[in-house]
């Protein structure tokens, strides 16, 4: 499976949100990874998105990813699954999912990025970058000297995630992100299609600094 081309902006899920509408606005605005995130949703409704989201993705020649959901992702043929730390190892999903589809790994330190890319992930994400309310997060901020450091020693795409906004998308990928993956930035705006299109600008600047 091939990824876009960089830098990818990875559009996940807010789950106070019609995933598939929301999903549908932010591939019109240039997302080329949707994942579909739910932690309290039912086998059945994960089922139901996935299965309404995965055609709008190939619409726009975009990747669709599970969240944790590796029997979702299995099940309705999406791209890939993304995988926490307390997940399945990437080297038992890789049994499941065959070589052809995408693994991805949530990572927060250069030890985990480097553990998940010898254990076959596709790609990591790595942060939290900046100080973020999407989720609950026990430890401080990594930064963007920890996200230069660590993508530099990979060969394999780094994400970077947690905290990301149109002000700061264009450092992040300046620093060696392959692209960010984000939540708030897109799905708090009042048209997640236009804030998705200026993230996109933001990057194609960053990638010129």
């Amino acid at each position: 499976m091939m990824f876009p081309s960089r830098p990818m902006l990875c559009v996940i899920t807010d789950e106070e949100l019609p995933p598939v509408t929301f999903a549908r606005q932010a591939l019109w605005g240039g997302a080329t990874i949707l994942q579909l995130r739910n932690k309290t949703a039912s086998g059945r409704d994960l089922c139901r998105w996935s299965e309404a989201i995965l055609p709008l993705t190939r619409q726009h020649n975009a990747l669709f990813i599970v969240n944790d959901r590796l029997d979702i992702a299995l099940a309705t043929g999406a791209d890939g699954v993304h995988l926490g730390q307390d997940d399945l190892p990437a080297t038992v999903a890789r049994k499941l999912l065959g070589p052809d589809r995408i693994i991805g790994v949530s990572t927060g330190t250069r030890e985990e990025a480097l553990q998940a890319e010898k254990e076959g992930a596709d790609y990591v994400g790595f942060g939290h970058i900046f100080p973020t309310g999407s989720k609950d997060k026990p430890l401080p901020p990594v930064g963007t000297r920890a996200l230069q450091e660590t993508a530099s020693l990979l060969s394999i795409p780094l994400i970077a995630i947690g905290g990301i906004q149109l002000e700061n998308a264009r450092r992040v990928i300046s620093c060696g992100a392959s692209g960010i993956a984000v939540i708030s930035a897109v799905s708090r705006h009042p048209d997640p299609r236009i804030a998705a299109e200026a993230l996109v600008r933001e990057m194609a600047e960053g990638m010129l600094l």
